[in-house]
């Protein structure tokens, strides 16, 4: 038997979650069967879009339960194995994140191989929000060369991958908004962002006005960004919608737009997705995020909490901004 650790969603947060919303419980996990695997967690992903998961409500992927432990992206190492298809020792991707040990169906594992990069980037550029900049710029918003890219939320896990790739992708120019001078400078000086807007300084709009038009708005905020973004899109620009976090943790619903008759006017095109109705697109993303990696031109910065115990404070921290790149708890 092995003792685990996990975190459990105790109550459905109204607004902003708070730690009494989670619980720490500790489990016993039976060593694995025929086609399973233990699996002891090394690093494990908060995402934004696990508090949409906290809420009751009927959506794209099930809402977490009550008094059960939550999940979510983690890699880690098999520590037993019923399988002659995976090894003790060998790294894993898979999907039961919010605790320190995972008995799992080897079916529900993914080995990675970690002799180019860390296991942590699986849960980052090689990962889920890796392809989801990618399939953002490519598969929805289908950019094209010698256009213009804005992109919000752009110091996050997402926004700095779509940024690079975009520049990949033959992108004219890529525009990036976060907040404060110190994630800004990370932008421009060392992931080739050709403009950082500090959205903290001043009101969005009025700084992106001065880089309009733009071709191609790649969405993590929503709210102001992305009533700015429609007041500076080209004719016949796309919006490709990954996000909203400026919402996830309102009491209410915030007024729309203002400016949505320039849909009409500008014949712009807007677009929501979710990354996992794109996994045909995975083997094409592997190949090219990969070669990115191997040449330097993808690069990324991760923001470590050491500890389960610190877990929910990571999460809290993700939704404040206090990320630069991917958040990672390390277990």
């Amino acid at each position: 038997m092995t003792t685990a650790r996990e975190i459990h969603l105790a109550s459905r947060p109204q607004g902003w979650p708070t730690p009494d919303d989670f619980r720490t419980v500790e489990t016993t996990l039976p060593d694995p069967g025929p086609d399973q695997v233990l699996v002891r967690n090394t690093y494990m992903s908060v995402d934004p879009y696990m508090r949409g998961r906290m809420n009751d409500v009927k959506s794209y992927v099930p809402p977490f339960r009550l008094d059960a432990v939550m999940d979510g992206g983690a890699v880690g190492e098999v520590v037993a194995s019923g399988t002659p298809d995976l090894a003790v020792g060998d790294t894993v991707l898979h999907q039961a994140g919010w605790r320190t040990h995972a008995l799992l169906p080897a079916a529900a594992v993914r080995r990675v191989d970690v002799s180019q990069v860390p296991a942590s980037a699986y849960l980052g550029a090689l990962g889920m929000p890796g392809m989801t900049a990618y399939v953002g710029l490519t598969r929805i918003a289908e950019m094209k060369e010698g256009e213009t890219v804005f992109i919000s939320g752009a110091a996050g896990a997402v926004g700095s991958a779509a940024g690079q790739m975009a520049k990949q992708l033959g992108a004219a120019k890529v525009i990036g908004s976060a907040g404060g001078p110190e994630k800004c400078a990370w932008l421009t000086d060392e992931l080739g962002f050709d403009v950082a807007l500090d959205y903290k300084a001043a009101p969005i709009g009025k700084q992106l006005r001065e880089h309009a038009p733009v071709d191609v708005y790649f969405d993590n905020v929503g709210g102001d960004h992305l009533e700015a973004a429609i007041f500076a899109m080209a004719d016949f620009g796309r919006i490709a919608a990954c996000g909203a976090i400026a919402e996830y943790n309102a009491e209410a619903p915030s007024p729309g737009p203002r400016n949505m008759m320039m849909f009409v006017s500008k014949r712009l095109t807007l677009r929501g997705f979710i990354v996992t109705d794109h996994g045909d697109a995975a083997s094409e993303f592997y190949q090219r995020a990969g070669g990115w990696v191997a040449d330097g031109s993808l690069t990324w910065r991760e923001t470590v909490v050491d500890g389960i115990d610190n877990a929910v404070d990571a999460f809290l921290g993700l939704h404040r901004g206090d990320n630069t790149g991917k958040m990672l708890v390390r277990l």
